[in-house]
């Protein structure tokens, strides 16, 4: 079985006005034949943090960690078999029919990714493949129909036998595929690629949905 870890930066707001809104919204997945490597990664770095900061169960989240600790995880992440995709979408530049529900437009984005990545064969796609996403809604419908939502549509259009698995942030994948779109989020939102660099070398597509 391979994996595909799925993570998100920005918001999907539309009132730009409004402080905290963004200009961008990513998607980002990591797609590795094997998790553990991946795991080790987010354990190492929390085993490598001061005893004030490691408490037991730590989540951690690239936006709150230091500097030193978010390239530690990147360059770990960088030296394993892995590969990085993600979709940038322009939130300007978004219809506004899809601005109205934010639970539709993420299906949407996330399929139109996974789309690119089958149709393009970027990454293998022989035997089973489990996505692991985070919980993003407290509704338990919207979960489960993004879940049935994008195996129907990966099924039906390629063949792969995808399962999505909606987790909490306590999975060590997920806490992984934060730091890798908190990077890309950056480059594209302030432009800095400051944390991107450490990581380039293994993402094999970014492209824009609405350039």
């Amino acid at each position: 079985m391979s994996y595909i870890f799925m993570d998100e930066s920005g918001d999907l707001g539309f009132d730009f006005g409004k402080s905290g809104t963004t200009k961008y919204f990513v998607i980002t997945l990591v797609f590795a034949e094997h998790k553990r490597p991946i795991e080790k990664c987010v354990k190492k770095v929390h085993a490598g943090l001061s005893k004030k900061l490691k408490e037991k169960g730590r989540i951690l989240h690239a936006y709150h960690e230091k500097s030193e600790t978010r390239i530690r995880l990147l360059r770990c992440l960088a030296e394993k078999d892995a590969s990085i995709v993600a979709i940038i979408l322009n939130k300007r530049k978004v219809h506004i029919r899809l601005r109205e529900g934010k639970a539709v437009l993420y299906n949407y984005v996330t399929n139109i990714l996974l789309d690119r990545i089958f149709t393009r064969k970027l990454i293998p796609a022989v035997g089973k493949i489990e996505l692991i996403a985070e919980r993003r809604e407290t509704n338990k419908f919207l979960n489960v129909n993004f879940k049935d939502y994008l195996e129907k549509q990966v099924s039906n259009n390629h063949g792969v036998d995808l399962r999505v698995e909606i987790r909490t942030p306590e999975e060590k994948s997920l806490q992984a595929v934060d730091f890798a779109s908190w990077a890309i989020f950056r480059k594209y939102e302030y432009g800095d690629d400051y944390y991107y660099k450490t990581i380039k070398g293994i993402i094999i597509e970014e492209n824009p949905l609405f350039p």
